[in-house]
């Protein structure tokens, strides 16, 4: 037998099977129950929301011969020539390619007899807003007094373009966005049934890609199990599948554009694209992190709006806090109308670049929503001193000096100085947000001969803290030296930063001198 998609696979056999439409399924089963059928129905809503499940559901119910609780048997003769798609009381038309005056005609010729075994004959017209309006106009009078044996369901994604003499002849249910909570929980059932690994994590972000659509996240699923077959199905070998970015790279891509380091945010931008990650999706998953920091800064419950985690949550509230309201807006604001722009354009990461520019140099811009981060980044300027008086400048007094030779205690030992002179191909062999938080770190060397690392960024030094990306580092530096060496990570202000001895410059500057501590 052929191999059936898992949508397909998995479509509702009874009304209690089907997810997220409580309100639809409960008023077709009461219809059924107390035996008021109408004879044209309206199903509109976004794809893959269950509206030709739930069509062909109720047109098995209608003519079940052992109807239980509103829902179809499923093993009756009728019920079962259904599902076999060989009865002659079920008609599916597509409008799409259906869509003109004399396939309408064909309808009503055929509406005039009878069915030849079970109750009713039901056609389920999808797609019916690509009807013609001449297909339409043929279709009003037996939409309106079809024979009482007649049922006309007629499925949509665009209701505004059915006409009002339409509407106003049917029964509409309007078909919901499916929750996160709900796809999830699907397919994590529907992967127990298939006897498959997979991690709760990649689960839920296949369901958020979905957005709200049950049928987009059932084909998102079937290709990550395709490309790794017989393996556990990961959150990193979704994102890899699926050309996204982990939510993580955000948090560090903003903190540098915050920082205004240009050179760092088109760096890891390139990482970005050297991993294959498409950049249409990169930013609109970024302007959705950036939507849900501004939840986080101005609602007043953003646990209630938002679907995160506790922990995901305090790091949200975290970074929401250290961010202005007018900030947030305005990186959504150049997300989104680079959105609109990138979608059909040849040069995508160009025009990427250039709008992380802007978010990195809000002098460039002369609108007014970048006044409050244009005085933002003086304010931070002023903070570190970057500017000097006049008085300063003619004097002379804050003039550079000569740097002061930097000083170890002791000579450098071979693993320390091969990782010192091998640093950067560590940086580069790492996951892209260690790889970023390393940039602005500082390697020396601590009591014992460690390996320390300096940082000045408490998330920065938090991400690489994590145990499996600590972990990740320490396996790096084995595979350089050919042994475990020991790491500590030390978190410092500027200052004291500033003196700490950067072992990468040992071959670089000449000033770094050795004292001998037993003297």
């Amino acid at each position: 037998m052929s191999y059936l998609a898992l949508y397909r696979k998995y479509r509702p056999s009874s009304f209690d099977k089907v997810k997220g439409q409580d309100h639809i399924v409960t008023t077709l089963k009461n219809q059924m129950n107390a035996g008021r059928i109408g004879h044209a129905y309206l199903f509109c809503g976004t794809r893959g929301t269950g509206k030709t499940s739930v069509a062909k559901l109720f047109a098995k119910a209608v003519n079940c011969e052992h109807p239980t609780d509103g829902s179809p048997c499923g093993e009756c003769a009728v019920c079962r020539a259904i599902d076999a798609r060989t009865s002659m009381n079920v008609i599916e038309i597509d409008a799409a390619s259906n869509n003109g005056v004399d396939n309408i005609r064909d309808i009503i010729d055929e509406v005039r007899y009878s069915p030849t075994e079970g109750k009713y004959k039901v056609y389920i017209i999808d797609e019916v807003h690509m009807l013609s309006s001449g297909a339409f106009n043929a279709l009003l009078k037996t939409l309106e007094e079809p024979p009482s044996y007649v049922i006309f369901i007629l499925a949509t994604t665009e209701v505004h373009k059915i006409p009002v003499t339409i509407l106003s002849r049917c029964q509409r249910y309007d078909f919901k966005r499916i929750t996160v909570d709900t796809i999830s929980a699907c397919l994590a059932d529907l992967m127990r049934q298939e006897g498959i690994e997979t991690e709760e994590k990649a689960l839920r972000y296949i369901a958020k890609a979905a957005d709200g659509s049950m049928r987009d996240a059932q084909s998102l699923l079937d290709q990550c199990i395709a490309f790794y077959l017989g393996q556990k199905l990961t959150y990193e070998k979704v994102l890899e599948v699926l050309g996204a970015v982990d939510i993580d790279v955000f948090s560090v891509l903003l903190r540098y554009i915050l920082k205004g380091s240009v050179d760092t945010c088109l760096s890891l931008l390139d990482d970005i694209v050297m991993q294959g990650r498409e950049l249409t999706q990169f930013v609109n998953d970024f302007a959705w992190y950036l939507r849900n920091l501004l939840v986080a800064k101005t609602a007043e419950d953003p646990a209630e709006v938002l679907e995160f985690s506790a922990d995901n949550m305090q790091l949200l509230l975290s970074e929401a806090e250290a961010m202005d309201e007018a900030t947030i807006i305005r990186y959504i604001r150049i997300l989104s109308e680079l959105s609109n722009r990138i979608r059909y354009a040849s040069q995508k990461r160009l025009m990427v670049e250039v709008e992380l520019i802007k978010m990195c140099r809000p002098d460039t811009e002369t609108r007014d929503d970048t006044l409050s981060d244009r005085i933002r980044v003086l304010e931070e300027k002023l903070e570190h001193g970057v500017f000097k008086t006049a008085e300063e400048a003619d004097d002379g007094t804050q003039q550079d000096e000569e740097p002061e030779p930097q000083v170890l205690a002791r000579p450098l030992t071979d693993d320390i100085r091969k990782i010192a002179e091998n640093w950067n191909s560590v940086i580069n062999s790492q996951s892209p947000l260690i790889r970023n938080s390393l940039i602005t770190a500082k390697p020396t060397v601590g009591e014992g001969d460690k390996l320390k690392i300096v940082f000045t960024n408490d998330y920065d030094m938090g991400a690489v803290a994590k145990e499996e990306r600590f972990a990740e580092l320490k396996r790096s530096i084995a595979s350089l030296t050919g042994k475990d060496v020991e790491i500590e990570l030390e978190l410092s202000d500027k200052k004291k930063a500033g003196k700490v001895v950067d072992i990468t410059q040992l071959i670089k500057n000449m000033s770094i001198e050795y004292t001998d501590s037993e003297e």
